[in-house]
């Protein structure tokens, strides 16, 4: 394979994986599937990260990394408990 056909397939899977974010953060459901209202969002969010507010960039990613490392570790329990007998 390529070498840019190869970083191309790459790409197109990390874009996957985070769409696989905003689903599984409930983003889709909650703004009725309204592209305009999630990238207001994330513009929101890019502002908050680029600083000029109370909280810093630093403590708000450590906030949000720890509220996702949460979920994905309480689907993990909820998986294994499915898989006991």
């Amino acid at each position: 394979m390529r070498d840019w056909a190869k970083a191309r397939r790459e790409r197109t899977h990390h874009l996957i994986e985070l769409g696989g974010l905003v689903q599984k953060a409930g983003l889709v459901d909650l703004t009725d599937d309204d592209r305009a209202t999630l990238l207001g969002a994330f513009l929101d969010i890019a502002g908050q990260l680029q600083g000029g507010n109370e909280t810093t960039p630093v403590d708000l990613k450590t906030r949000w990394r720890r509220a996702g490392l949460h979920l994905f570790d309480a689907e993990k329990e909820h998986a294994e408990r499915k898989e006991q007998p």
